[in-house]
């Protein structure tokens, strides 16, 4: 993902979480996703699917049952 792409994507989730501090950053070795952060914590990765030349992105979030007792 390029530069372009990426701030998109981060401009999207901020408005659809209404949370202007989510930052989506490349990852290190990778062009086909991207890490999403809220402040300074990881919290996804969201992968592009360029597939029959549509293109869509899929956010994957792990959710840890201890974070559940916070």
């Amino acid at each position: 993902m390029d530069k372009t792409e990426l701030a998109k994507l981060q401009a999207y989730l901020q408005r659809k979480f209404e949370l202007d501090t989510i930052k989506v950053v490349a990852r290190p070795k990778k062009k086909d996703s991207a890490e999403v952060f809220i402040g300074d914590e990881f919290i996804a990765v969201i992968y592009r699917d360029d597939e029959d030349g549509e293109v869509s992105w899929n956010l994957q979030m792990a959710i840890l049952e201890m974070d559940l007792d916070d």
